[in-house]
C-alpha cells in the first residue's frame, strides 16, 4: 500500500473510508484492557475497537484473556499480572509475541507497537512502515542513545511535554488518549461531595499532598489506588499512617465498572503528582464524568487541563486549597464537553488515521508533522 493510487484515495477521501490492515502490538502484562489498574493496555483496547468501528481490519496481538472486536492473536494464555506462576518471564513472552508479528508480517500495511523499544533490533527492514507509541516517561538513562541508534522508525508522543527529554527523535506525531464516549456517563451534581484520589499509592503520584489538601479543605477524600510490590514500603511508612484521620478513606484499587461512581460523585479528582507524567488517563476519566480536575503543573497537565474550564492547574498546597474553593465556578455540563471534543477514543482513533497515511505514503512523499 505504497502506491500513488493509495495515496489519491487518502486526498479524495475521509480516512476512515480506506480500509488499512493493522497490527496492534501490545504490552502482555495486563489484559487488554485491563482488569484492574493499567494504563497502556487499556489504551490499546479502546484504539482498537475504535479503528474496527471506523472500518479497519485490526488484528490485536495480546495475551488471550484479551476483549476485543478486533482479530486477536494471542501470544500468551494469561497476561503476565494474571498469571499465577510464581515463575515468569516477561521478557521471553514478548520475544515469543514479536516472533508470531513477524510471522504475519505481510498481512499488514502498518505495524502499530506500543512496547516501548524492544522491537527496534527485529524490524528494521520495515521500519518505515511501522508506529511507534511511546507511552512511559523519556528522561531515563540510555533512552536516547537507544532511539539515536535507531532514528528510521516513526514515534509518537502522548503529550508535547512527554518529548521534552528526547526533542531530536524522530517524532512524526502526537496524539492524546482517549476513552469510548460512552464509557462513563456525565454527572451534572457533585453526589457525596468528597474529593477523589485514583491511581497508584506511589512517591511520584504523592498521595501524601491529596491527604494534605483535603485535611485543610475540611473536605472528605477518598483513595482508590493499588500498591504495587515495589511501593510496599512507601505505603506502610508514609501513607498508612495517615489513613486514620477520619476525613481519609482508603478504598484500594477498584475496577472500571466502579470508576464512574467514584469519579462521578466525586466534588473533584485531585492529581498531584511529582514527575513528569506523560498523559495522566485519570484526568480524561474524570473529565467524561464532568469532574474537574486540580493539578500540579508538572508533566502533561498543562495539555490535558484546561485551567479555569476543567480543572485547574496549581503549583503548591497553598493553590490546591484554594483551588477546591473555587470549585462551584466550574461547570460539569462543560467539562463533558471538552472531554467529547477533545478525548474521545474516536478523536484518538482519527488522529491515528492521519499517522498511518504518513507511513503509509510513498517514500518520497513522506512529510513528518513532528508536532
Amino acid at each position: 500500500m505504497h502506491s500513488s493510487t493509495n495515496d489519491a484515495m487518502w486526498r479524495h477521501s475521509g480516512p476512515s473510508e480506506v480500509t488499512v490492515r493493522i497490527a496492534q502490538i501490545s504490552p502482555l502484562y495486563e489484559a487488554v484492557p485491563p482488569k484492574l489498574y493499567g494504563g497502556t493496555e487499556r489504551i490499546v483496547a479502546y484504539l482498537t475497537d475504535a479503528l474496527v468501528k471506523r472500518g479497519h481490519d485490526v488484528t490485536l496481538f495480546a495475551s488471550a484473556d484479551a476483549q476485543t472486536h478486533a482479530r486477536l492473536c494471542a501470544t500468551r494464555a494469561q497476561s503476565i499480572r494474571l498469571d499465577p506462576s510464581p515463575l515468569k518471564s516477561d521478557l521471553a513472552a514478548h520475544l515469543a509475541q514479536l516472533h508470531e508479528v513477524q510471522k504475519q508480517i505481510g498481512r499488514f500495511d502498518v505495524l502499530h507497537f506500543h512496547i516501548d523499544l524492544l522491537h527496534l533490533p527485529a524490524f528494521e527492514a520495515v521500519a518505515s512502515r511501522t508506529i511507534t507509541t511511546l507511552h512511559g516517561r523519556l528522561d531515563l538513562t540510555d533512552l536516547s542513545d537507544a532511539y539515536a541508534r535507531w532514528p528510521q522508525y516513526p514515534l509518537v508522543s502522548i503529550s508535547r511535554q512527554q518529548r521534552a527529554p528526547l526533542p531530536n527523535a524522530s517524532w512524526i506525531a502526537t496524539v492524546p488518549h482517549g476513552i469510548p464516549s460512552d464509557l462513563y456517563r456525565a454527572h451534572t451534581q457533585a453526589g457525596e461531595g468528597y474529593l477523589a484520589f485514583l491511581g497508584r499509592i506511589s512517591p511520584e503520584k504523592r498521595p501524601d499532598r491529596a491527604i494534605a489538601i483535603a485535611r485543610r479543605a475540611g473536605i472528605p477524600l477518598r483513595i482508590a489506588a493499588k500498591v504495587d510490590a515495589v511501593d510496599q514500603a512507601y505505603f506502610h511508612e508514609h501513607i498508612a499512617p495517615l489513613l486514620d484521620d477520619p476525613l481519609v478513606q482508603y478504598v484500594g484499587e477498584i475496577s472500571d465498572a466502579h470508576k464512574e461512581t467514584f469519579l462521578g460523585n466525586a466534588r473533584a479528582l485531585l492529581f498531584p503528582i511529582d514527575w513528569p507524567e506523560p498523559f495522566g488517563l485519570v484526568m480524561i476519566e474524570a473529565m467524561a464524568c464532568g469532574t474537574p480536575v486540580i493539578a500540579w503543573n508538572c508533566g502533561s497537565v498543562p495539555s490535558v487541563v484546561d485551567d479555569g474550564l476543567t480543572g485547574f492547574i496549581v503549583n503548591s498546597e497553598d493553590e490546591a486549597v484554594d483551588a477546591v474553593m473555587r470549585l462551584p465556578r466550574l461547570n460539569r455540563k462543560s467539562i463533558r464537553s471538552v472531554f467529547e471534543r477533545r478525548f474521545t477514543a474516536d478523536v484518538m482513533a482519527a488522529a491515528y488515521e492521519t499517522v498511518y497515511r504518513q507511513v503509509m505514503m510513498p517514500p518520497a512523499d513522506l512529510r513528518a508533522v513532528g508536532t
